[in-house]
């Protein structure tokens, strides 16, 4: 938790709240259905949450908006940036069942009101949001075609409506097939440590 304030100091007491629960909440349930590493349980905050809150340092979402997490998995990022913006409506979707009941169950006993999760393939959605966000699912141009149609044509954020992905490792290759103008954000130059030492936050700008 030390290291989510570090980075977020300005949390109320209801977030607060809520982040302190994530931990015990996952080890719960990890326990039951696997949806994050093992390995990485004692780096929690840091390789699922913070990592998740990477997306809040490029976009910070205004009242109202709404965001698609697609591949969600067990609620990354989806789960972290709903607690950070509560005015924020967040649509989370995964194909494996089971990874979206630990979601619902997390998202209930955090109170979180502002999350609704789906069982489904990406393609089976058939709204519009604002932005569409997720963490290394598959290589950008796949993950495009995933998401074609999706995004509301009037953007109300200080970016154009678009994709923020989660992605590692050297990314000039897979992104080369792009059309679309896109930006690589290094977390590094945000968050501390080896851990995002090659991570970054890739925004693709889908409104041209």
């Amino acid at each position: 938790m030390d290291l989510i304030l570090k980075y977020f100091p300005n949390l109320t007491a209801v977030q607060k709240k809520q982040f302190e629960q994530l931990q015990e909440l996952y080890l719960f349930w990890n326990a039951q259905i696997n949806v994050i590493s093992r390995k990485d349980t004692d780096e929690f905050y840091e390789r699922h949450v913070l990592h998740s809150l990477g997306i809040a340092k490029i976009m910070e979402f205004t009242s109202g908006s709404s965001v698609l997490d697609i591949g969600t998995g067990g609620g990354f990022p989806g789960i972290p940036l709903a607690i950070l913006f509560p005015d924020v409506q967040f649509h989370l979707v995964d194909s494996i069942g089971k990874k979206i009941k630990v979601v619902n169950e997390v998202t209930q006993a955090l109170g979180l009101k502002n999350v609704r999760a789906t069982h489904a393939r990406a393609e089976e959605i058939k709204e519009q949001f604002d932005f569409i966000v997720s963490r290394a699912v598959t290589a950008m141009p796949a993950f495009l075609l995933w998401t074609k149609g999706k995004f509301l044509k009037e953007s109300k954020n200080s970016l154009p409506n678009g994709i923020l992905y989660l992605k590692g490792g050297d990314l000039k290759e897979e992104m080369s097939p792009v059309k679309y103008p896109y930006k690589i954000h290094s977390l590094q130059t945000v968050f501390s440590g080896e851990f995002f030492e090659t991570k970054a936050v890739v925004y693709v700008d889908t409104s041209v």
